[in-house]
């Protein structure tokens, strides 16, 4: 390979003009040969057993030439990309030109990583939210987990908000049943929000063995378009009334839900989970907020292609959440009333600035001259491991060792720059 020009065109654009020479394109062409030669049927040969000069001689001698060219590009286009110096974030546009039996020349156009002027990354500030917990918080936490603990017992009066009961129901749009509007024995909790707006409210006060019309109009933007803004009504047969029986908050409960004797001990671990929890969220908001001013300070003429590829793993990234979750993209753009195009524009601010972080990140990685050796490789892969519980070998089949040592890059350029930044403490109300 020979890399006869390389041109920076424009801000992020090279133009490299490769020769692939003749000893490599003989053996691109030998391995296009033993890949293809099944295809070419030859008279008194067995399919793919013909000589290669024996084809070459009946098809052309070009014959095999676009698929050695196949073969012999990537290798010719990663040297050059290796001698020119630069990173491509997107697919070359490629032109050919002379090709022959001596081998062949193209052109590729890339598109490169831009050039990044950093600005300040250490020491930067930013606002940091002082956790705390108040005596409401640790209150709130103690009657969701005593509402967790109750248990449903018929209720011999009529329905009231937070009860659960126990209907069959049947909904009709002019007189005539829809499909998906049927259900029977059906557990509803009143004030869940589970059904559409004003269905439950219809059912406070109703006793068990009552027979009610629930009226009510689906929502303009309902997930059905054949219902969505329309009146319809319920034939609801109400079968029994649940209500929630809680227990005393008392010592006994903190010994049922909890490892702890008594319900001041209990409340203390609440109180001490939820500082933790807080102080988690106003740690990673307080790193967000120094990852914005980073990327405020930095310098970059980014390539819409980066962008546009980083908006395609974000999508697909949700995409495979949703399937994790039994549900497909396409149900989940009509549930929400979006359509594709709106959909990835909610993201695109996230891979943009994902871009910029990452961009600026290895800019750090580049000026503190980060680095990291083989065998801090290898303990990584051990740890990873150990904490699958996998065998380190399983672990490399996933990860290459280039991956792992760009995250190990990457977070050590993160470290630098958070623990070097300044908080600027606000109290929750203040803020």
């Amino acid at each position: 390979m020979i890399l006869k020009n390389s041109e920076k065109t424009a801000a992020n654009t090279y133009k490299l003009e490769i020769t692939v020479e003749k000893p490599e394109f003989d053996a691109a062409l030998e391995k296009a040969y033993r890949k293809t030669a099944g295809r070419y049927r030859v008279q008194g040969f067995r399919a793919g057993k013909a000589p290669r000069r024996i084809i070459e001689r009946l098809y052309g001698e070009n014959v095999f030439y676009e698929e050695a060219i196949n073969i012999a590009f990537p290798d010719a286009y990663s040297k050059a990309v290796e001698e020119a110096a630069i990173t491509p974030v997107d697919r070359p546009e490629l032109e050919l030109s002379d090709i022959n039996a001596d081998g062949f020349t193209f052109v590729a156009v890339v598109t490169v990583k831009p050039e990044v002027t950093l600005g300040q990354y250490k020491g930067l500030e930013a606002e940091y939210t002082a956790p705390s917990v108040t005596d409401e918080d640790v209150d709130k936490e103690l009657e969701r987990r005593r509402n967790r603990a109750g248990r449903l017992e018929t209720a011999e009066r009529p329905a009231q908000n937070g009860d659960t009961v126990v209907i069959d129901f049947e909904g009709f749009v002019d007189d005539v049943a829809f499909e998906g509007g049927k259900g029977e024995n059906h557990n509803l909790k009143l004030g869940s929000g589970q059904f559409i707006p004003g269905f439950e409210d219809q059912l406070v006060g109703k006793s068990a063995g009552e027979d009610v019309d629930v009226n009510v109009t689906f929502p303009e933007e309902y997930h059905a378009e054949e219902l969505a803004g329309k009146a319809a009504v319920f034939k609801v047969k109400v079968h029994e009334v649940k209500e929630n029986i809680l227990p005393e908050l008392d010592d006994e409960f903190a010994k049922d839900v909890s490892e702890f004797e008594t319900l001041d001990a209990f409340k203390a671990d609440l109180r001490e989970k939820l500082l933790k929890s807080k102080t988690k969220v106003a740690d990673d908001e307080f790193a967000g907020r120094v990852t914005d001013k980073l990327i405020e300070n930095m310098e970059a003429d980014i390539p819409d292609v980066m962008i546009e590829n980083q908006l395609d793993h974000v999508c697909e990234d949700f995409e495979y959440r949703l399937r994790a979750q039994g549900m497909t993209l396409e149900n989940y753009l009509k549930i929400s009333g979006s359509d594709m195009e709106a959909f990835r524009a909610n993201f695109r601010d996230q891979a943009e600035r994902q871009v910029k972080t990452r961009l600026a990140l290895d800019a750090v990685i580049k000026a503190e001259e980060l680095s990291v050796t083989d065998e801090e490789i290898e303990k990584e892969y051990a740890d990873m491991a150990e904490k699958y519980n996998t065998p380190v070998e399983e672990v490399k089949k996933y990860m290459s060792p280039e991956a792992v040592k760009e995250d190990m890059l990457t977070a050590r350029a993160a470290e630098i720059i958070q623990s070097s930044a300044i908080k600027t403490e606000v109290k929750a109300d203040e803020e």
